[in-house]
């Protein structure tokens, strides 16, 4: 007998702990809660919620105490109930949230804290966010920002990966310059979180992520209908809205729409408008999650352009004037967007994407007026019309080895761009063509493939990947007298490793280093006959995120990249510019305190030394390579009020090899304010509060000016914003 209940025991037991107990996660709205973790504090069990927020917690019953934690929500406590439904609340904007993780990307904590105090209010400060990261606009809100990083001149994109969704922002090989990327199809208002770090470190980031990478995530739901109008000086209005259509556990739908148009500060009025248009459909079950996206915008300007220094000197023009009015373009991208997420088991799960873009593009523009043509002028058009298809997948694993914490990615991407009539030609007024210097038909694939892994010991983590990219380059040269089709392959390995070390809750310290490549236009590839097609570049940083309090975050990295040459399609000229081997290093400084619990301090102060290793010295400086940079913010969170002072500042740089001509440096700071009454949130945006006078981009350029005798090389620019003064009304519903 004894025997008997001795085995009745040890079955009740057993059947105990094969208990499973569910429940599902919601917030304050009814809304389900994915990616929560919830653990049993007695035997430590522990699960993740799916799509749906629901949750299976084996080893467990009604009873028992469990934890619920997500990034995004205050932790609970609570105990397992039989209604099984678990409420929680978002957490404040504080910094005593921000937890010191193992984290690659040191700066993902820090970055969500960013957003929530500094709301980004245009497409061109969403780039801003990045620490250090600078632009500059050429044609009053038309072209793709100028990008300057970590002691590059970036261009329009030519050394960074932009992505939104997982849709990739830059045109490769494009006619304005290699890896265009204009975010001007991407509304504010529709995303969730940015993802950003600097340098080649990561196995899933190939091409243009040398300086570094930014990842936008739109939302996926919205929390109410919104309507709103601004309207500001220059003749500028913008009316959006946004829309909840669907929403319910199973699915959601939304869709968002907005119309800018202003004449801009010019002296000749720019004409612009854009119009964006973005809708997002998402499907959820117990184990995965589908969506589908369409993002629509299109735009045409007038534009100014850049204009000499003398001209206004001389008083010809004034500082917001034009040599040629007739500058502008238009532009328009369609894009289809599907991602799956599959939960395959409680450790491992399969991520894919894929899209297809349509895109137009034709700018005209001036650098040097009447130094090639005396009689017409120099203008030149700049056209192309592309589509783009892509697929991304990648699956991840999380188990151990010998109760060591192991994970993994395996990943694949293709992207191919077919660009049609790529042209670069000679016209006059926007209207004549009088000669056609480049015309021709780009093919460009991309295969990849990586693996990443991270092995986590006690306060170490150790990361290693391989990455692979092949390409094929394609041009067909419709310009050539007789039939002319070069075409290019090459593919390179690109290794990384990296060490985070978790000191403790208030301090990690981390090394990176890795591998990558100079990101090359199709057409200078085949120029070169394949030499030198992807000229690797070699990376390392060493630093720390230290939160001493409460409310004090530092961080640092001293950082150096060598690349092994820079070749340059120069889309203006339609010329290619070999830059021979460089080398840059500097450092990064960053600061987070909160004063009070409404009241936040953010700065970024980042310097560089970037030079070119094969000129001898005095004649080794990159023209337009940023030195000395700083970005700062003051923000205010308190009941209905809102609001930040912004300031940034650029030093002085050379712009030219020998430092003979200086790009002067700005210091410029903006202000915004926000008052919510019931539904209605009212409030003011000044750009360049103090009305400082600035230029906003600045070249060394040689022009000659109609009437003048021989040409003359000097700074030529376009002006910054003045004083700039809107103001916002919107409406939720």
């Amino acid at each position: 007998m004894k025997y008997y209940y001795t085995l009745l025991f040890i079955v009740l037991s057993m059947l105990v702990q094969a208990q499973t107990s569910k429940g599902k996660i919601i917030n304050s709205e009814g809304i389900a809660i994915s990616d929560v973790y919830i653990q049993n504090i007695q035997n430590k069990s522990h699960a993740h919620s799916n799509y749906k927020g629901e949750f299976n917690l084996e080893s467990s019953k009604i009873g028992d105490s469990i934890s619920l934690f997500h990034k995004n929500f205050d932790e609970k406590r609570t105990v397992l109930s039989e209604v099984g439904i678990y409420t929680l609340i978002p957490k404040a904007v504080s910094l005593k949230e921000v937890v010191i993780t193992n984290e690659l990307n040191h700066l993902h904590e820090i970055s969500k804290i960013d957003l929530k105090t500094n709301p980004v209010n245009s497409p061109q400060e969403l780039l801003r966010i990045v620490p250090g990261l600078f632009i500059g606009q050429h044609a009053g809100g038309g072209k793709a920002e100028q990008i300057f990083l970590r002691g590059f001149d970036i261009d329009h994109g030519t050394d960074i990966a932009i992505n939104v969704d997982g849709v990739p922002v830059n045109m490769v090989s494009h006619g304005h310059g290699q890896g265009y990327a204009d975010l001007h199809f991407l509304q504010p208002e529709t995303v969730d979180n940015v993802d950003f770090d600097k340098g080649s470190y990561f196995a899933n980031k190939g091409n243009l992520a040398t300086a570094g990478y930014v990842d936008f995530n739109t939302k996926e739901r919205i929390k109410s209908d919104e309507v709103a109008i601004e309207i500001g000086q220059f003749n500028t209005q913008r009316i959006r809205g946004m829309f909840n259509l669907l929403s319910s556990d199973k699915e959601s739908l939304y869709f968002s729409g907005s119309f800018l148009q202003t004449d801009s500060y010019f002296d000749s009025p720019q004409n612009f408008n854009r119009t964006n248009l973005f809708s997002k459909y998402t499907l959820y079950n117990e184990t995965s999650k589908l969506s589908f996206s369409v993002f629509h915008f299109d735009s045409k300007w007038n534009a100014s352009g850049q204009i000499p220094q003398r001209a206004v000197d001389q008083g010809i023009i004034g500082r917001f004037g034009a040599i040629d009015d007739t500058e502008g373009g238009n532009t328009s991208r369609s894009i289809v967007n599907m991602k799956h997420e599959k939960q395959l088991s409680e450790n491992s799960s399969l991520k894919t994407n894929a899209y297809v873009s349509l895109y137009d593009f034709e700018l005209y523009s001036n650098f040097t007026f009447f130094l090639e043509d005396p009689i017409n002028g120099d203008q030149i058009r700049q056209k192309e019309k592309r589509t783009t298809f892509g697929l991304n997948s990648e699956f991840e694993k999380r188990t151990s080895i010998k109760n060591t914490p192991f994970n993994y990615q395996l990943g694949i991407g293709l992207r191919q761009d077919k660009v049609d009539d790529i042209e670069l030609s000679h016209t006059a007024n926007r209207v004549t063509t009088l000669q056609n210097i480049m015309l021709g038909d780009v093919n460009e694939t991309n295969l990849s493939g990586y693996a990443n892994t991270e092995f986590k010991f006690d306060k170490l983590i150790l990361n290693a990947g391989l990455r692979y990219d092949y390409f094929k380059f394609d041009y067909y040269d419709k310009l050539s007298p007789t039939y002319s089709n070069e075409a290019v392959n090459k593919g390179i390995l690109s290794p990384k490793l990296n060490f985070l070390y978790k000191h403790n809750d208030k301090l990690q310290l981390f090394l990176k280093s890795g591998k990558g490549f100079h990101s090359n236009d199709t057409r200078v590839n085949v120029a070169n006959g394949g030499r030198k097609t992807l000229p690797a570049s070699y990376g390392s940083d060493l630093g720390f995120v230290w939160k001493p309090t409460s409310k004090l975050i530092f961080n640092s990295a001293v950082w150096y990249l060598f690349l092994e040459q820079e070749f340059v399609y120069v889309g203006d000229a339609g010329i290619v510019e070999p830059s021979g081997k460089t080398a840059r290093r500097g450092i990064d400084l960053g600061l987070r305190y909160q004063f009070t619990d409404w009241l936040f301090l953010n700065a970024d102060y980042t310097y560089t030394d970037a030079k070119s290793t094969e000129e001898p010295s005095g004649n080794d400086y990159i023209p337009l390579a940023p030195k000395s940079t700083f970005m700062g913010s003051l923000s205010v969170i308190k009941n209905r009020f809102s609001g930040s002072f912004k300031s940034r500042y650029l030093g002085d740089r050379p712009a030219n090899e020998d430092y003979s001509l200086t790009a002067k440096g700005y210091f410029v700071s903006d202000l915004n304010l926000n008052y919510t009454f019931k539904n209605f949130t009212a409030g003011i945006l000044i750009e360049n509060i103090f009305n400082t006078k600035w230029n906003e981009t600045q070249f060394e350029t040689e022009s000659q000016l109609q009437g003048e005798t021989s040409s003359v090389t000097e700074i030529h620019f376009t002006p910054g914003t003045p004083f700039n003064f809107r103001t916002v009304l919107s409406y939720k519903f």
